[in-house]
């Protein structure tokens, strides 16, 4: 018997937003593991920290951030390993994702690689997105309005586009390509109705409005864009 893969979703960053389901695999794996920037505390491991139970065995992923794929596919392959050997001597393992593990999450790479050959479950989190909205108390969409998602790496006529098409939009991953977004934006006549928000959640949070945004946004920074009206007035 192989144990089950766990991937789960933390939330946002606040300890207060993991669910109860989260909470109690966490608890009780007696494998945990979780992604780290190189030499650098896991922010997965520091939002989940308390309900680690004493003597689990922690599995950390080292994943660089570089432009080149290369190395953080070479990270979920090291990683996948040393999770596949714990499942097959029978141990669950639960894999700490922050956000949603299916939402941008890191999870998916080992989901990628081990899904087809263990049992597995995933326990959703609250996104950054519903995150920052809720601290921002920016209604994203009513009835018939789309949101779109945009990643800030995208060009900036790609960006273009899909914020003319949707109705709302979240920017993720603003980091060093915020002053580029904030052009289309000012561009589109949407940058003064635009709010960024900084580490949703977390004790360094900031709401700004996008003029008073910081260039270049920390990596952990979305820019919110709602263009319709309260649908509730």
């Amino acid at each position: 018997m192989s144990g089950t893969l766990i991937g789960v979703g933390l939330g946002p960053g606040d300890p207060d937003l993991m669910t109860l389901a989260a909470v109690r695999a966490i608890a009780t794996a007696p494998v945990v593991a979780y992604p780290a920037l190189p030499d650098t505390p896991s922010l997965a491991r520091s939002i989940a920290a308390e309900h680690i139970a004493a003597g689990a065995h922690e599995i950390v992923i080292e994943v660089p951030m570089t432009k080149a794929r290369e190395p953080a596919q070479a990270a979920y392959d090291l990683g996948a390993e040393r999770i596949s050997a714990a499942l097959s001597s029978g141990a669950d393992v639960a894999v700490l994702c922050e956000g949603d593990p299916l939402f941008y999450g890191s999870f998916m790479y080992l989901h990628a690689r081990l899904a087809r050959r263990f049992p597995t479950r995933i326990i959703p989190g609250v996104t950054s997105v519903s995150a920052a909205s809720a601290r921002a108390a920016r209604p994203l969409a009513a009835r018939n309005e789309v949101l779109t998602v945009i990643p800030g790496p995208l060009p900036s006529d790609e960006i273009g586009a899909r914020i003319e098409a949707a109705s709302s939009v979240a920017i993720m991953k603003v980091g060093r390509h915020l002053g580029r977004i904030r052009d289309v934006l000012t561009t589109l006549g949407l940058a003064e109705s635009a709010t960024y928000v900084e580490r949703a959640t977390l004790a360094e949070e900031r709401i700004l409005p996008l003029s008073e945004a910081p260039d270049p946004a920390p990596y952990f920074s979305m820019i919110l864009v709602t263009k319709g009206a309260d649908p509730w007035l």
